[in-house]
Parts: C-alpha cells; structure tokens; sequence
C-alpha cells in the first residue's frame, strides 16, 4: 500500500517537503529517512537545506540522484524557540514551508517545534476561526485511539484557545480515525467538574457550548484508557504526558520482559506502538496546508513514518487511520 497525498496537475503524487536539516541528527537521519519514505511507504520526498550535505548522504547510501533536492543555506537551530525562525527566509525550514505551501502535498520537520509552528502558521496561515494551531498525536488505546491534543504546540494557551482546540481535536477523531462522534474530554486533577487550576476551570466553563460532544474533565489515567476520543490540554502539559507515555511503557515493558512473564517479541510489538517510529509525529492541526512536527531526536524510521503520515493527512488520512486499528492493543 503506498502513500495518498494531492496529486499534481499531471495526476502524479506531490511530494512530501522534508525539512533534511532538521532535528537533532540532521542530514545523517532525515536522509536516509526520506529514502525510506520512498522505498517502503511510496511516498515521494523533497529534501531541503544544504545540498553538499544532503548528496554526500544520498552518495553514502547508494542513492545518488534518487531524491529532488532544493538547497537551502541557512539552518533554523533546535535553540531557536519561535518568532526568529519567520525572520530568516533562506533557511531549510522557511524554504521548505513555502515549497510545500506551492507545491507539496505536505510538509515536515524535526526541527525545535516553536519555530516549526511559527514557520507552518506564517506560510500556511490558520484556517478561519483558529486562533492557535495545536499539535494533535493519535495514541493506542485498548478501544482504538486516543487523540491527545495540544501536544507542545502553544504551552499558554487561554482558555478559548483550549475550547477550539477541542474542535480542532473532534475533527481530527471523526476525519482521520473514522470516529463518528468523537467525545471529549478536558485533562484535569479531578473528573469533577470545577477541578484543575484557573486555566482548567475557565476552559471547563466554555466548552459545554461548543459543538463538541463533551464528557467533562478526564485524569491522567484516562489517557489510555480510551475514557474519550479526545483528550485537550495545553501544550505544556501534553508534551509532558505525551514523553511520560513513551518512557512510561518503555521502562514497565522492559521490566516485564526482565521478570520473564510475557513473551519479549510481544512485548516489543506493544513498545513500538507508542515509539516515534509508529506514530510519527504531531499533526499541527489548524492551518490551511498540512505539517507534520517529528521528535527532534528522531532515527530514519520515525523520519520515514512522519513522511508517511504527512501525506496521508493530506489525502484524509485513511492509511492513518488504518495503521491504528491495525495497532490497537489487547
């Protein structure tokens, strides 16, 4: 099965716009990422960002030639936490925005997330009625998935801000999941209503009179549990739940496996569920064009998987959506 995407003008598949330079590995890994991009998933890539570097890897993996590639000089470093990022117009990652924004079917990037952000919104713009886009990652749950949305895009959001991003949250369950009428629910201290700190409780006011089918506050233990479709929180806190997840299973599977009650293939099925390399990246939800936000930290294979995440969203994220119920866990 191969990557959807929008197609050109000739009927042939856009390419998904990979920011090579960024990350914490850069080239090294985003290189031999789109190469698997390419073989494994058919998803073609664009890289973009320093030429010389990008062809001595595509040399060193045999692959001369193989990848587009537009050069770009600058480099957004993973320091960089916002506004500075827009200002720099020859960097890969404005460079690749805008390509994408012409051209691609999608764009993608492991760079530092607030400048990704700032970059996609400038280039891209918010859809109406968006005040902020929000990072949104699809977890497994025993149910199917769990949409966990803001997961490091805006880390002080206002309390209207946490209400869209339910919408924002609701349309990526029902679009991309398949789920019909997604609940949601809003992350607390407390599953009763008036918990949570001022943030919580405004948001709590605010989104009974959204169209959302709303549950009320959720607690941490909810995330998994598949309790809602939706989970809405600040970016602060979703980016900490989202790694607490990832090292949470890493270190309770690992200790599973060292008593030797489960079956260590099994268990390394489960893990890899909730490893960049399965989900990704962070869909930013909430602009006029698709972006993809990858771990900065990310190997070829997650690098690969956001790729092909990137260009199903583009196409409705029906490959998205299958790969997590294929995954569901039980």
């Amino acid at each position: 099965m191969t990557g959807g995407g929008r197609r050109a003008a000739d009927g042939s598949p856009r390419p998904v716009v990979l920011d090579a330079m960024g990350g914490d590995h850069g080239p090294a890994e985003t290189v031999a990422g789109a190469l698997r991009a390419q073989r494994q998933h058919g998803v073609p890539v664009t890289l973009v960002g320093r030429a010389d570097a990008i062809d001595a890897e595509l040399r060193r993996h045999g692959a001369a030639g193989r990848v587009e590639v537009l050069h770009a000089d600058e480099v957004v470093p993973m320091t960089e936490r916002g506004a500075g990022a827009a200002a720099l117009p020859g960097t890969s990652l404005m460079a690749g925005c805008e390509l994408a924004r012409r051209k691609g079917a999608a764009f993608v990037s492991a760079g530092s997330t607030g400048a990704v952000v700032t970059a996609a919104v400038r280039t891209f713009g918010r859809r109406e009625g968006v005040l902020r886009p929000a990072l949104a990652v699809a977890l497994p749950t025993p149910a199917g998935a769990t949409v966990l949305i803001d997961a490091g895009g805006t880390a002080d959001p206002t309390a209207e801000m946490l209400a869209r991003f339910a919408l924002l949250g609701a349309g990526y369950a029902r679009d991309v999941l398949g789920v019909s009428d997604p609940s949601v629910g809003l992350l607390s201290i407390g599953s009763e209503g008036g918990k949570g700190n001022r943030l919580v409780r405004r948001a709590g006011r605010l989104l009974p009179a959204m169209p959302v089918r709303f549950h009320g506050n959720v607690e941490g233990h909810d995330v998994l549990a598949g309790t809602v479709d939706v989970v809405v929180t600040d970016g602060f806190t979703g980016n900490v739940v989202l790694k607490n997840i990832e090292g949470c299973v890493r270190t309770t599977l690992g200790l599973v496996a060292g008593a030797g009650i489960a079956d260590p293939g099994r268990l390394d099925e489960i893990g890899r569920l909730y490893t960049a390399d399965t989900h990704g990246g962070a869909a930013l939800l909430g602009l006029t064009g698709t972006a993809v936000v990858a771990h900065g930290s990310s190997a070829s294979a997650a690098i690969a998987r956001a790729c092909r995440v990137a260009s199903d969203l583009s196409a409705g994220g029906d490959v998205v959506s299958g790969h997590l119920a294929a995954g569901t866990v039980t």
